[in-house]
């Protein structure tokens, strides 16, 4: 078996913690900035936030032309720190919320699916995480 490919996304966010940390995870917020581009809109989200506990965020193309759910179940959750998950697909996600001087740094790694070119990912994960820090700035 071929190891997977790692991506990494990240981003600098100028916010407390705790509303970072509550905006990531909270369903009703995520459906406001869990999106890769303006043609695309998140409907339904849901979260049951501990290990072993799983998340389901349904994205949809705005014209109705497509739609999927992202799932997985939580590996790891260390409040206002650290989350893993384990996509439906068996991919192993990180993320990592560490304080600097200038805010929130955000690292995603990821493996990548097989479907999609890694740059296509990279960019996809990218505007996602650029929706999240332009969500919780403003």
């Amino acid at each position: 078996m071929t190891a997977k490919k790692t991506i990494t996304v990240e981003t600098l966010i100028k916010a407390p913690i705790e509303k970072i940390w509550e905006f990531w995870t909270n369903p009703e917020d995520i459906t406001k900035w869990c999106t890769a581009s303006e043609d695309w809109h998140t409907t339904r989200a849901e979260n049951n936030l501990k290990t072993g506990g799983k998340f389901l965020t349904r994205m949809e193309a705005k014209d109705g032309s497509f739609g999927f759910d992202f799932e997985g179940i939580y590996t790891d959750v260390i409040t206002n720190e650290k989350i893993g998950y384990t996509t439906l697909d068996d991919r192993k996600v990180d993320i990592t919320f560490s304080q600097t001087e200038s805010g929130i740094q955000i690292t995603e790694t990821f493996e990548a699916e097989n479907e999609n070119p890694i740059e296509m990912q990279k960019m996809g994960w990218q505007a996602i995480l650029n929706n999240f820090k332009n969500y919780t700035e403003k």
